[in-house]
């Protein structure tokens, strides 16, 4: 509720009715912390339109049709369904910068109350219909009017999650013959044993039914994962790779290049380069890719989970029209998944996460050494990126070269240094 409060008195600038939409995902806490945003919001002056169940870019392009002065979608992504999150977008789709989020969590601990609005001036909430329509005619709107996916049998697996109507429908209004799992959310299934995360059973349905392709979302909707007619796993390096070379073939790539985190493997940076294209790395987050994007013109951008933000289309990442692309790709090249979408070999690459009770361990002497050590072993042939999680008490560890030994045995030398901080998932 008093971030319902803070972020609107931060809206606030008095010459209009402020406006807010509200977008959530499955899981049942959605249903506590919509209540309580709208109750913040309220008493802070401000309309709430109330979207229900929907992927994160479709509040993102709403928070602009709708006018509204910023958007929140109430989702903890791909995590399970106890935790939750909540992400604020501002008037013109983007996620809020970190000054601006700064701003919101300094006026928690202030009192707020003395700013609310008056009884007069109370915001009222209403729930708008048509959402999931208007949102499949955005997504379908992305291709060219002419291409159909008639021809194609495609699994969508929805995680249990946000896209569960939409992803669907706007497949099977394109032609193809559709057939979805893990569409029916209870509140507790969200990403489990399903999803981008965990795609096993998608490969599993896509080898039963002989399907040409399998498309898997995060739990909203904001990420995607391929699996291919074999039943390989696509990634996001590996969808950013494909659609990096269609559009760079049709004159449509801009930034000479894609812009990726430093997790995305080395495999993908010398495929660009290898066709006079640049990778440029940011920080882990899509936030720091889309920023990047903005400020030097790119239109292709993401990260190895599958998170790819395709600017011409969208503020934020959008797991639907990324799969219409790669679907795209597919058509116009009249070739399999497995050809147009395996662009190259993936250099070894480890990751484990390692987690800690609390503490900054990566500032120990021993754990600095070992890193250190780690780097000089691996060289100009390799590359190392050590970063605590964004969302839980995680130290993620991961190496990638080309030699695979070299790269455990770096990776447990971090680990193993980590001591009794040691937990590794």
């Amino acid at each position: 509720m008093r971030v319902g409060m803070a972020a609107g008195l931060t809206f606030q600038n008095g010459d209009h009715r402020h406006r807010v939409v509200i977008g959530k995902d499955t899981r049942l806490s959605g249903y506590m912390i919509e209540n309580a945003l709208v109750s913040g919001f309220c008493a802070a002056g401000v309309d709430v339109f109330l979207l229900g169940p929907v992927p994160t870019p479709a509040v993102a392009m709403l928070a602009r049709s709708l006018r509204a002065d910023f958007g929140v979608m109430i989702s903890a992504s791909h995590n399970p369904f106890h935790d939750n999150g909540i992400k604020l977008f501002g008037p013109d789709g983007f996620k809020l910068s970190d000054d601006i989020e700064g701003q919101i969590e300094a006026m928690l601990d202030r009192d707020i109350e003395l700013s609310l609005a008056d009884s007069s001036n109370l915001g009222r909430a209403k729930r708008i219909d048509g959402v999931d329509d208007r949102y499949i005619e955005f997504a379908k709107r992305t291709l060219p009017k002419d291409l159909s996916l008639a021809g194609l049998r495609i699994v969508v697996d929805c995680a249990n999650g946000a896209g569960y109507k939409v992803a669907p429908s706007a497949l099977w209004e394109l032609g193809a013959e559709v057939v979805p799992i893990h569409v029916e959310p209870n509140g507790f299934n969200i990403n489990a044993d399903c999803g981008s995360t965990d795609p096993a059973s998608l490969v599993q349905k896509v080898h039963e039914v002989r399907a040409d392709l399998g498309i898997a979302l995060d739990g909203d909707a904001d990420r995607v994962v391929i699996v291919d007619e074999n039943g390989a796993i696509i990634d996001g390096d590996q969808i950013m790779a494909a659609i990096a070379q269609s559009w760079h073939e049709d004159e449509r790539l801009l930034g000479g290049g894609i812009v990726a985190t430093v997790m995305s493997n080395l495999g993908l940076e010398r495929f660009l380069n290898g066709r006079g294209l640049d990778l440029h790395r940011t920080k882990v987050g899509d936030r720091y890719v889309v920023e990047h994007m903005r400020n030097h013109g790119f239109n292709v951008g993401g990260e190895q989970s599958g998170h790819v933000i395709l600017s011409d289309f969208s503020t934020s990442g959008d797991g639907l029209v990324t799969a219409l692309q790669v679907l795209a790709c597919i058509k116009h090249q009249d070739k399999p998944a497995s050809e147009v979408c395996r662009k190259f070999e993936a250099v070894p690459q480890v990751l484990k996460n390692v987690r800690f009770s609390g503490g900054k361990p990566l500032e120990r002497s021993n754990v600095k050494s070992a890193i250190a050590a780690a780097e000089e072993k691996l060289g100009k042939s390799g590359r190392l990126v050590i970063r605590p999680s964004g969302t839980e008490p995680l130290i993620r560890v991961m190496a990638e070269g080309d030699d695979l030994d070299l790269v455990n045995a770096v990776v447990d030398d971090i680990i193993d240094a980590l001591g009794e901080t040691r937990n590794v998932a």
